[in-house]
C-alpha cells in the first residue's frame, strides 16, 4: 500500500480569502500544504474572517492567459488581479516554507461559459439547455478546454493539479439559483440532470432508448403526477455507461498536467452528492455511487495518478465505510486524499474531527485535507492541530 504521512495534510483555500493573509497564516493552523483555487466558479458566500464578511466570486482563473487556450473556442474569464500573478507568489511563498503547493481547479462547472455558448452544455431529454453551469465532457471544445485549463494551472509551478467536476453535472446543481415547485423525487430529478447531447448520443450506447425512457418516466411527474417510484434499468444502464467518456477525458488532462511538470488528483464529488447538506449520507458508500456522474474509481485508478474525496459525513462509522469503499475500488498504491470539513455540518468539535481524520487514515486514506479556510471561523480552524497530535505515527 502506498506509504502515509499522518503529519501531512493540506487546507483548501480560495484565492479571494486570502486577502491581507499570507501562507505562513495559513499554514498555521497545523496543514503542510496549502491547496489554492487558481480556477473556480461563482459563489456567494459567507466568509467570517474574510476582508468582506460575505464574499461573491466569479468564474474565472486566478493568473493571466498563455499559451494552452491558443485556438480554443472556450477560453476562461480571468479574475481581478490575476495580473499581479497571486498563484505565483503564493508559490514563492510555500516554496521558501518548504511546503507543497496544489492547483485546484474547477473545470466543467463554469456559468458564464456555459451561458456564452450553450451548445457545450448539457441537454436534458426534454432538448432543454437548461444547466448553463455543466458543460458537457462528451463535447470536444470542453474536453479541449479541460486539457487547456489543465496545462495552465499546472504551469503555475504547484506540485500538483487538483481537478474538481471533471465529470457529468448533476439536475440539482445546474444553475446559482433554481427553484421547483414539483415533487420530481429523486428518480426523476435524476433523469432530468442526464445529458442527451449529439456528442453524448455519439459516444455513449443506447442514447435514444434511454432519452425515450427518461421521457416516460419525467412528463407524467410535470404533469402533476405522483413521482416516480424507481429508476428504469435502461437509465442507470447509461449513466454508467457514460464512465469511458469521464475516464478517456481524465487519462488526457492526466498526460498534459505530467507533460508540464506536474501530477494530476481526480477530485470525486459523489461524497458531496450525498452528504453536502446536512452531512447526513446515507445508503451505499459514496465510491458505489459515482456512476450517478460518470466516476468509475476502479477504472479512474489506472489513469491518474492521485484521487481526492469528499467525506462529508457527520458519523465516524460513515467516513471509515467510504474511504474503506474508496481504497478497496481503486487498489493498494493510487494516493488517497479524505477531504474532511472541520466545521458545520460535519463536525462538532475538535475531538470528533480527529477521531474521523484518525479513522481516514487507518481505513487507507494516505492523507487527510480540510475544507476550507476562509468558509468557517477561526475557532473552527483551530480544531485541526488536533488531529495531527492524534494521528497514529506508524
Amino acid at each position: 500500500m502506498h506509504e502515509r504521512d499522518p503529519k501531512d495534510s493540506s487546507l483548501y483555500v480560495l484565492m479571494e480569502d486570502l486577502d491581507g493573509a499570507d501562507a505562513a497564516r495559513v499554514l498555521s493552523h497545523g496543514v503542510s500544504s496549502i491547496t489554492i483555487g487558481a480556477a473556480y466558479h461563482r459563489a456567494r458566500d459567507v466568509t467570517p474572517h474574510g476582508r468582506t464578511r460575505v464574499t461573491l466570486r466569479h468564474d474565472g482563473v486566478h493568473f493571466p492567459l498563455d499559451g494552452p487556450f491558443d485556438g480554443l473556442r472556450l477560453v476562461p474569464p480571468v479574475q481581478k488581479g490575476a495580473a499581479r500573478e497571486p498563484v505565483r507568489v503564493l508559490r514563492e511563498q510555500t516554496r521558501q516554507m518548504g511546503a507543497a503547493l496544489h492547483g485546484w481547479g474547477v473545470f466543467l462547472h463554469n456559468t458564464t461559459l456555459g451561458l456564452a455558448f450553450p451548445d457545450v452544455t448539457q441537454e436534458n431529454c426534454f432538448g432543454d439547455r437548461a444547466a448553463p453551469a455543466d458543460l458537457c465532457p462528451s463535447h470536444p471544445d470542453v474536453r479541449a478546454y479541460a486539457v487547456a485549463l489543465a496545462r495552465a494551472i499546472a504551469r503555475q509551478g504547484v506540485d500538483s493539479v487538483v481537478a474538481e467536476s471533471l465529470h457529468f453535472g448533476t439536475f440539482g446543481h445546474g444553475y446559482h439559483h433554481e427553484r421547483s415547485f414539483v415533487d420530481l423525487g429523486p428518480a426523476a430529478e435524476f433523469a432530468l440532470g442526464l445529458c442527451f447531447c449529439d456528442h453524448c448520443r455519439t459516444r455513449v450506447p443506447h442514447a435514444e432508448a434511454a432519452r425515450a425512457a427518461a421521457l416516460r418516466l419525467t412528463a407524467p411527474v410535470l404533469e402533476g403526477g405522483p413521482p416516480p417510484e424507481r429508476l428504469p434499468d435502461v437509465l442507470t444502464d447509461y449513466a454508467r455507461a457514460r464512465e469511458p467518456v469521464v475516464t478517456s477525458l481524465a487519462a488526457r488532462v492526466a498526460d498534459a498536467v505530467a507533460a508540464e511538470g506536474s501530477r494530476l488528483t481526480f477530485l470525486d464529488l459523489t461524497g458531496a452528492m450525498k452528504g453536502y447538506t446536512d452531512g447526513r449520507a446515507t445508503g451505499a458508500p459514496a465510491a458505489e455511487e459515482g456512476w450517478r456522474i460518470g466516476v468509475d474509481p476502479t477504472t479512474l485508478a489506472a489513469v491518474v495518478p492521485s484521487y481526492a474525496i469528499l467525506c462529508y459525513a457527520r458519523e465516524t462509522a460513515r467516513v471509515i465505510e467510504d474511504v474503506t469503499a474508496y481504497r478497496t475500488a481503486l487498489g493498494p498504491e493510487i494516493p488517497l486524499r479524505a477531504v474532511l470539513r472541520p466545521g458545520l455540518p460535519d463536525t462538532t468539535s475538535a475531538d470528533h474531527l480527529a477521531a474521523k481524520a484518525t479513522a481516514a487514515r487507518a481505513r487507507g486514506a494516505t492523507t487527510v485535507d480540510y475544507y476550507a479556510y476562509g468558509l468557517v471561523p477561526l475557532p473552527i480552524l483551530d480544531r485541526i492541530p488536533r488531529t495531527v497530535l492524534a494521528a497514529p505515527s506508524g
